[in-house]
């Protein structure tokens, strides 16, 4: 079986270590194969996990005003282990190691709120989107019902050693197994998953009633085939989810940024209701954690056996 190979040692990741990374106790992200180094991907799948870090850097903690704990709760808990199982199945894993309240891997590099900087920003840096406004940045500004992390205003330096030395190497480790795959097999397809609130999946009715425990989000069918999309609804309602699209999540940066069918490349945003698998008040796993690994294996073998051509 495949060995976790963490950034910066494994081929796909940026190379080199960088001083400011060691303050993550270790790699930003974790690349997780499907085949040994070298040889090429045994499926078109590729998996991510942007948000199930947990790692806090010293630095941040020193400038936040929230506790760990009171962080934590924009964590997509346990994602990582859903998916765990991937790799003996064909489907590579990328994991965040560091927490989305320190850096967001599903926002654009630059999607920075200028209020929350000690001086301009350069031009370049995005301050008027939807998720800035909404204080959920590439650096987010609030965790906990809105509330405001940091007690000081950041410095843009902090920002790019964040982007720099975090950012940009997991999506240039994740663009670099989506090449493999299309090398490989024509086309790559890529699965980001997450994990969302209760409190959303009650907001939404899925079909047939009741609160959605499964979104699909595929950018309102531009960022991979119908095929895809409608292969993982069906499975995952033949498993007994009720599954929405595209409401309340119809994907971000990841799946909007690869999701490009004509090049080749599929993205789509698989979003779990947390109260499936774990008690959001004390953060522990229940015991539909194991029914939702099992069931993600049994997806993962449904897009393994998938005939790619159709995609093409």
């Amino acid at each position: 079986m495949s060995a976790w190979r963490p950034f910066p040692t494994d081929p796909l990741a940026h190379d080199g270590p960088t001083a400011p990374l060691e303050t993550l106790s270790g790699p930003a992200f974790e690349v997780l194969r499907a085949a040994p180094a070298g040889a090429p991907p045994p499926t078109a799948l590729v998996f991510a996990s942007p948000h199930s870090g947990g790692v806090y850097p010293e630095e941040m903690i020193a400038a936040a005003r929230l506790p760990v704990e009171t962080l934590r709760a924009s964590e997509d808990a346990f994602v990582d282990r859903i998916v765990a199982g991937a790799p003996a199945l064909g489907a590579g894993v990328i994991r965040a190691r560091f927490a989305r309240a320190y850096l967001d891997l599903n926002r654009e590099p630059w999607e920075l709120d200028p209020s929350m900087f000690d001086g301009d920003l350069p031009e370049y840096a995005r301050g008027r989107t939807a998720r800035v406004a909404a204080g959920l940045g590439t650096i987010p500004r609030i965790a906990g019902e809105g509330r405001p992390i940091y007690a000081r205003k950041l410095t843009f330096a902090e920002a790019r050693d964040r982007v720099e030395l975090a950012h940009r190497p997991y999506h240039d480790a994740l663009d670099r197994q989506l090449a493999a795959a299309r090398a490989a097999h024509g086309v790559a397809i890529l699965i980001d998953w997450h994990s969302m609130p209760a409190a959303a999946a009650r907001g939404q009715r899925a079909k047939g009633g009741g609160p959605c425990d499964i979104v699909l989000g595929d950018r309102f069918g531009a960022a991979c085939s119908p095929k895809l999309t409608g292969l993982v609804e069906r499975e995952l309602e033949a498993l007994g989810y009720r599954v929405t699209r595209n409401a309340p999540y119809a994907g971000g940066y990841t799946t909007e940024h690869y999701g490009r069918p004509a090049k080749r490349t599929h993205a789509l945003q698989i979003e779990i209701n947390r109260a499936l698998y774990m008690n959001e008040t004390t953060r522990e796993p229940t015991e539909g954690l194991a029914r939702l690994t099992a069931d993600a294996e049994t997806l993962t073998r449904a897009l393994a056996g998938l005939d790619v051509g159709e995609l093409r």
